[in-house]
């Protein structure tokens, strides 16, 4: 079955993820990550349409990139010398995206997800299979919320944050989007050395 991140509201993502991402090993019920579609836009848009649908698009690659692991499996560094696994990348790209749209342009007094100034990389250190379904159910509502926020503004739109920078919602999208790309491929090699699964 396809997991469809891009059409489902929030509830009805979190609640698909469960149904249909379980399976029996060991006669124990074993939840993976689903299977995700990932949207398809045109290539010739208008700029607010082509950079929310790419967001979108590198949004999904990441989830993409987890289907049907385990949490043990998420929470894996396969790599000598390297903290990464994909669980650290769904709860960073978590943080990321709460920081940008609600803490940076929205301005709202939100705790920070994950890390704090003393640890700022506890989001890939502190990763827990046990905890890999929660986490990438909080990560599909962070997305959801940062784009209620993105669709309550005009691209040109700008503030002043907290660190005195001015920010348009335009810029947000395009560090987002490299943001997204860089961790995806990070995505691909962590993918690739777990199970030997390659692919864009």
């Amino acid at each position: 079955m396809c997991y469809f991140v891009s059409v489902c509201g929030v509830a009805g993502r979190a609640a698909l993820a469960m149904a249909v991402s379980v399976v029996w090993q060991g006669g124990w019920m074993i939840w993976t990550a689903p299977d995700v579609c990932r949207p398809v836009g045109s290539l010739a848009a208008p700029e607010p349409e082509l950079l929310r649908g790419l967001l979108d698009w590198h949004r999904a690659t990441l989830l993409y990139k987890c289907a049907g692991l385990t949490g043990e499996q998420l929470a894996t560094a396969p790599i000598a010398a390297s903290n990464l696994s994909l669980l650290g990348l769904i709860r960073h790209l978590s943080k990321v995206e709460r920081v940008w749209f609600r803490e940076r342009f929205a301005g709202e007094a939100v705790p920070r997800l994950y890390s704090t100034p003393q640890r700022p990389d506890a989001d890939f250190e502190d990763v827990d299979g046990d905890q890999a379904e929660a986490a990438y159910v909080a990560l599909l509502a962070g997305q959801e919320t940062a784009r209620a926020v993105a669709a309550r503004a005009s691209l040109d739109d700008s503030v002043t944050d907290a660190d005195g920078d001015e920010i348009s919602l335009r810029f947000i999208h395009v560090h987002m989007i490299g943001e997204y790309a860089r961790h995806n491929g990070h995505a691909d090699f962590v993918r690739q050395c777990l199970d030997g699964v390659t692919g864009a």
